[in-house]
């Protein structure tokens, strides 16, 4: 794999929507309980990708909290640390730490574009959430008049 090549490689965000089974996750985790104190960069850092990939919310929020751990105390692990930040974030919904997450990502590589890519579906996710926040808004406001005028036309 040349530099170029290193630098656009991310997993496939599909791939985040793909958990593991109770077993793998589990031997992960028994992993870093073995290294205790000690436990490697890599073995966390593994972990919590397994949580992140999770279909339960608890487990992804536990890969989000090691992951930012990890991201805090290695630098050289960083790159990877974002990224499953910016998705595990997303997969629970904060997608303004998403968009900050992926932000970073493509500021630190404006060339790839798996991180463009990231962005862009979070961008999108955003932007769809406020189109429905309008609509309710502005159903809210229908409902509320035509009551409203209901209360007004009885009244007279």
């Amino acid at each position: 794999m040349t530099k170029k090549d290193s630098v656009n490689y991310l997993p496939a965000l599909a791939d985040a929507y793909d958990p593991l089974s109770a077993e793998q996750l589990e031997i992960l985790n028994q992993q870093v309980i073995s290294e205790g104190e000690m436990a490697s960069v890599q073995s966390k850092f593994n972990y919590a990708w397994g949580l992140i990939k999770s279909d339960l919310k608890e487990e992804q929020k536990l890969g989000v909290k090691i992951l930012t751990e990890v991201f805090k105390d290695s630098p050289q692990r960083r790159r990877e640390c974002l990224y499953y930040l910016a998705i595990g974030t997303y997969k629970l919904g904060d997608y303004s730490d998403s968009r900050r997450y992926a932000e970073a990502l493509v500021n630190h590589e404006p060339d790839n574009a798996q991180a463009i890519a990231l962005k862009r579906m979070v961008e999108d996710r955003i932007s769809k959430e406020s189109l429905i926040g309008v609509g309710i808004i502005a159903g809210t406001v229908a409902i509320g008049a035509t009551v409203l005028a209901s209360l007004l036309r009885r009244r007279r």
